[in-house]
């Protein structure tokens, strides 16, 4: 009889380092690694090619990165429950490994039919979790304790070597391809690229974290670009939150230590501790969909149902969505950014929001199918951060307060030559400083003289900024007075609120029980507080 082997499944998992699931297999038996192309998931609407070849870039790595201690990658064109099947077919499972994963709905019940399968074969399936979300949290309270000690728990070493199990040939066929093209400046997949990022931000470029993660202009490189290594594990979100610790200390005893001589970049120890604030918010607001996976498809506050269109069937509504998603909305950084991101696959968050504000607030279209948009242009597109900000940012959640970004100030702010605009609208790189975010409100003769003619060479705007703003607002407050609507709000934030005081000084957390409970009960009711006072 053939000795069982033990399936460690990779999913947005793809690295041999800190990896719990490849450590106990490695540990048990007969190991066989396995990646499928769940063919459900490139049918949606939400991954595209970009992400595609993406992972495969990651797997190219992974296949070395498993050969080097012993073992073959075996990558099925089909779904998982039908590759297991396949394999059971040929040798015995003992135990199917893999991480826990909080993705989007497609991913969530491909789970469901594993365990299903499982059951039903008896076969045991150990998850093992990769980052803060908990899953089954009964009690927000206590996430950021959670949080740190999964953050401080030792991080797993790669395997030194591995029994491999026969080579199992996979049910044929060709892997289902995503719709859409590759992005020409996008980002490489890979542990590789990733550790590459990482160094040269822990070296030198944490330092502009702080002050220069706002603009489009200068967060290329402030930014850590670390996203989409996440997102995909190449990076485990415990190595990255223990290194950038490692440094920290490192620069405070370098900066203490007078007798030595240092070339530190100023302020790159508070760019550390700003970046593991936000590495802490993203665990926070996957917690969410992890707590309520329909925030993918509903408005987490009800009061806001109805109040938009979701189908977006009306011709108003597609002239809009054409115009923004092809960045032709006339508004110049709203443009810009359309186009970097069609390029490249990236955008700093504030513009992120910026642009999200746009579409529910100005263009009152519906978030979910503007959502599907940004989901396929993002490389970095993980399910719990994405649809949670996309509620937020559209006014939906019914507890954060109002963000209605107007497009002109915020170019104003984080473009203020234009320089952003000038570089992804040819068309404008000649209007000067006085239109060039309103081009629009340039006399015809300037039109001419400057090559920026309306519906020429550039659109005009499609409505009036003040107006929309105005009306938008209304009608969110409008629906947040509803009866019954308080109530709601009281259990969403209790479920899925923040609790101020702990984001951003998680490392201090532990022993601190007492003095966390009041902060929690202090912030929660200064939410509740400041919703009565918008409301009423």
């Amino acid at each position: 009889m053939q000795n069982p082997v033990h399936i460690v499944w990779f999913k947005r998992d793809l690295r041999i380092y800190d990896h719990k699931p490849l450590q106990s297999a490695c540990l048990a038996g007969n190991v066989l690694p396995l990646y499928c192309w769940e063919p459900s998931q490139w049918a949606g609407d939400d991954y595209v090619a970009q992400h595609q070849l993406f992972i495969n870039e990651c797997l190219l790595e992974l296949k070395k990165e498993l050969k080097d201690i012993g073992l073959q990658l075996h990558i099925s064109p089909v779904g998982i429950v039908e590759t297991l099947q396949h394999i059971k077919n040929k040798v015995p499972i003992a135990v199917l490994y893999s991480h826990e994963e909080t993705g989007n709905g497609t991913s969530f019940i491909v789970d469901k039919a594993v365990g299903t399968w499982c059951k039903a074969q008896n076969i045991n399936w150990q998850e093992s979790t990769q980052n803060g979300v908990v899953r089954r949290l009964t009690n927000r309270n206590y996430w950021n304790k959670h949080w740190e000690s999964r953050m401080c728990a030792p991080i797993i070493a790669k395997p030194k070597s591995a029994l491999a199990a026969p080579t199992i040939i996979l049910p044929s066929g060709n892997i289902r391809q995503a719709k859409g093209s590759d992005k020409p400046r996008r980002q490489r997949g890979g542990r590789n690229e990733g550790l590459s990022f990482f160094d040269s931000f822990l070296d030198n470029r944490a330092a502009k974290f702080r002050g220069g993660i706002s603009s489009p202009l200068t967060a290329v490189n402030a930014g850590s670009r670390l996203s989409p290594y996440l997102a995909y594990g190449c990076l485990s979100m415990r190595e990255v939150v223990q290194a950038a610790r490692e440094r920290g200390d490192w620069v405070k005893r370098e900066l203490a230590n007078q007798s030595v001589p240092h070339l530190l970049p100023n302020n790159i120890n508070a760019g550390l501790v700003g970046f593991e604030s936000r590495l802490h918010w993203h665990c926070h607001f996957m917690q969410k969909l992890e707590s309520e996976p329909e925030m993918e498809f509903d408005n987490l506050h009800h009061a806001h149902d109805g109040m938009r269109d979701e189908t977006l069937s009306d011709r108003v509504s597609q002239l809009r969505l054409a115009a923004w998603s092809k960045g032709e909305t006339g508004w110049p950084l709203i443009d810009a950014c359309m186009a970097m991101l069609r390029e490249t696959g990236w955008i700093n968050f504030r513009m992120r929001a910026m642009l999200m504000s746009t579409s529910s607030y100005l263009y009152w279209l519906h978030w979910r199918e503007t959502g599907l948009h940004l989901a396929r242009e993002f490389l970095d597109y993980e399910p719990g951060i994405h649809w949670a900000q996309t509620q937020m940012q559209s006014g939906t959640t019914g507890i954060n307060t109002l963000r209605i970004y107007s497009p002109i100030i915020q170019a104003q702010k984080q473009d203020p030559t234009g320089a952003f605009v000038r570089h992804w609208l040819p068309a404008l790189k000649n209007v000067p400083n006085t239109w060039i975010f309103e081009p629009y409100l340039m006399p015809k003769k300037l039109q001419t003289q400057y090559g920026c003619e309306l519906e020429k060479h550039y659109p005009a705007p499609l409505i009036d900024i003040s107006l929309a703003m105005r009306e938008a607002r209304a009608k969110i407050l409008q629906a947040r007075k509803q009866a019954g609507t308080f109530d709601e709000t009281q259990a969403i934030i209790k479920k899925h609120a923040s609790r101020k005081g702990m984001m951003g000084s998680a490392r201090d957390a532990n022993g601190q029980e007492l003095v966390e409970k009041k902060r929690q009960k202090k912030s929660i009711l200064k939410k509740l507080k400041n919703l009565q006072k918008e409301l009423f």
